[in-house]
């Protein structure tokens, strides 16, 4: 898959709170956090999460969202009439952590530590993903997660992984056998998640 601009990775937000098994970041632009299923690592040494959740909110939660648009001819005049509308709301997201790199080796289980408060957090390169998804033992720890990591954000993840392998069928029904080891007992939950990945 060829790496374009769009691809690279960006740093598009802090850390702001955090624990063992998920952290918090802060968006720098309004919207502009990474979907659901993508794949961010925050801070150095490297900690890996998989984005599980997605809020925009008001900075000051005593100022709720008013209904803006009653008269505006589309949502972006509604933006342009009310230029402090981006100063009052904030974009935020949290990340189950699926593993972390030291000395160059990555570890697909959760690190000693959390990434600290204000560290930075990037998207990853397509690359960083395809090294990183070689190894499929981060889906133990998404599944272990319980409703934080619906399957929906199972299914996202494998197709974000699959898009970035070198043998993405290969890659699919490896994924496959994971989820059948580890969701022997839940035959109805395997179904859905694998008609998530391949539909």
């Amino acid at each position: 898959m060829p790496i374009t601009d769009q691809a690279l990775p960006q740093r598009v937000g802090e850390v702001i709170s955090a624990n063992s098994t998920s952290f918090v970041a802060q968006c720098y632009e309004l919207y502009g956090a990474p979907a659901i299923g993508q794949f961010v690592r925050a801070g150095s040494p490297a900690v890996y999460g998989v984005v599980c959740q997605v809020r925009t909110e008001p900075l000051d939660p005593s100022r709720p969202v008013l209904a803006r648009g009653e008269n505006a001819e589309s949502e972006e005049d509604i933006y342009r009439d009310n230029p402090q509308i981006s100063r009052l709301l904030t974009s935020r997201f949290e990340t189950l952590i699926v593993g972390h790199q030291a000395d160059e080796v990555f570890y697909q289980h959760l690190p000693p530590l959390p990434p600290r408060v204000h560290s930075f957090v990037h998207t990853c390169s397509p690359d960083e993903v395809s090294v990183f998804a070689e190894n499929l033992d981060f889906l133990h720890l998404l599944i272990r997660a319980g409703a934080t990591a619906s399957d929906e954000v199972i299914g996202a993840c494998v197709i974000e992984a699959s898009i970035t392998s070198p043998d993405r069928q290969e890659l699919m029904i490896r994924a496959g056998r994971v989820l059948a080891t580890e969701l022997s007992g839940d035959l109805p939950r395997i179904n859905a998640i694998l008609r998530r990945i391949t539909a």
